[in-house]
């Protein structure tokens, strides 16, 4: 699978951004999917994940209540909906494909990644 992260950017602190990930292949609709990011200096981590028919949804603390991840199956894409930028958000966001009919809070979970894309929230 080859995944296409989009809609990074500079975006002042309080502000909002929604990141795109379009997934090629005819098996998106069976894996359930993940946001994950990596700052300056600092480890990958987990943001958010998706069940694969999108009915269930588990966030990181520091992001539930202003990231929102959704999924379109008959697109193949994955979005990231993130309100009340921080700061502390600005990292490299990388959508990935998770496991299959399942979800995971774990890293080691996801195989397929994306290439990435850049959110600056400047205070």
């Amino acid at each position: 699978v080859q995944l296409q992260a989009s809609g990074g950017g500079l975006v002042q602190a309080g502000g909002s951004l929604r990141l795109s990930c379009l997934a090629s292949g005819s098996t998106f609709s069976k894996y359930g999917m993940g946001w994950l990011r990596q700052a300056p200096g600092k480890e990958r981590e987990f943001v958010a994940t998706i069940s694969w028919t999108g009915g269930s949804t588990v966030y990181a603390d520091s992001v539930k209540g202003r990231f929102t991840i959704s999924r379109d199956n008959a697109k193949n894409t994955v979005y990231l909906q993130m309100n009340s930028l921080k700061p502390e958000d600005t990292a490299v966001y990388f959508c990935a494909r998770g496991p299959l009919y399942s979800t995971s809070t774990r890293l080691t979970d996801y195989r397929s990644w994306g290439q990435g894309t850049l959110v600056t929230v400047s205070s």
